[in-house]
């Protein structure tokens, strides 16, 4: 009777794992099936044809000791201040403005900063490469303005080249979080705006009082979505710069590619998947630890 008093009202518990069974079939059988089999991989040397060759830890050994394995994941961290960090400022930033002041066509300008998110980044890379190209519209821009000493060709440039990468980027995830942060001002009480306003507070100290403490949620959601297109960019890689000059701009979902059908290193590139798949883990976790934190 006294374990009766204490059950839960409703359904038993059993019950409820039977209504989520199909959901983690479907989870284990095209998530955590393929990721063991990449675990697995990883500890073998293959081609990918012949038969495989125990390898233990070399292939993560591989990660630390080899530049050429180094290099993308120093260029995926530095592409994340592109993808993630300037995105989510600029986002603050406009949806700060269009906020506080009254601009006409408001609507027009949302679309058009939202409208990479729609295009296939298969289109925004074939179209960025022709305005990068050396004979493209950036350098007959510079040109036209009498800033000829600027023009270079961008994605050719080993300095240059990660940054322009890095600035697609930067275009495409504006947008995005524009449009979260715009929908979250909506939700601040506007009486928090008031009462700062009586207080006697400027355009900035209304932002870092009221506006940014109000989007702690939208920010980690900007924050882990940004993160997670950032290092698994692969296509915008592959149609711009193909991870070049030389492995300039290589990352890790490039070189996973690179390794696994271009020269047949099977294992090799199922260490960086994995590598990769831990680093995204790992830093969208961080981010949700610290909005959590500071939450409380």
């Amino acid at each position: 009777m006294r374990a009766a008093h204490r059950r839960a009202p409703g359904e038993p518990r059993a019950v409820g794992y039977l209504y989520v069974l199909p959901a983690l079939v479907v989870y284990g059988a095209f998530l955590l099936y393929p990721f063991g089999q990449s675990v697995w991989l990883s500890l073998l040397h293959w081609d990918g044809l012949t038969a495989a060759t125990w390898a233990g830890s070399d292939n993560y050994r591989d990660l630390f000791t080899d530049p050429a394995l180094r290099a993308p994941f120093w260029h995926a961290l530095v592409l994340l201040l592109f993808y993630s960090a300037l995105p989510v400022a600029l986002g603050l930033l406009l949806a700060a403005t269009m906020s506080r002041i009254r601009v006409r066509g408001l609507t027009f300008f949302r679309v058009v900063l939202f409208l990479p998110q729609v295009l296939a980044m298969v289109v925004v890379g074939v179209a960025w490469r022709s305005i990068l190209a050396p004979d493209g519209l950036l350098n007959d821009t510079l040109d036209a303005v009498g800033l000829d000493a600027l023009s270079r060709p961008w994605l050719g440039d080993s300095t240059w080249a990660l940054p322009a990468v890095g600035g697609i980027g930067t275009w495409v995830g504006t947008g995005l979080c524009m449009v979260l942060f715009l929908a979250g001002v909506q939700r601040i009480p506007r009486e928090r705006y008031e009462a700062a306003r009586i207080d006697g507070a400027g355009a900035f100290r209304e932002f870092w009082s009221v506006t940014l403490p109000g989007l702690r949620a939208e920010v980690a959601v900007a924050l882990t979505l940004t993160i997670v297109a950032g290092l698994r960019n692969f296509d915008l890689i592959y149609i711009t710069t193909s991870g070049g000059p030389g492995n300039a701009t290589s990352v890790p979902a490039y070189e996973v590619y690179h390794r696994a059908f271009e020269t047949n290193q099977v294992g090799s590139a199922a260490a960086v998947a994995v590598a990769l798949a831990l680093m995204i883990f790992t830093l969208t976790v961080a981010v949700s630890k610290l909005v959590e934190g500071r939450r409380g």
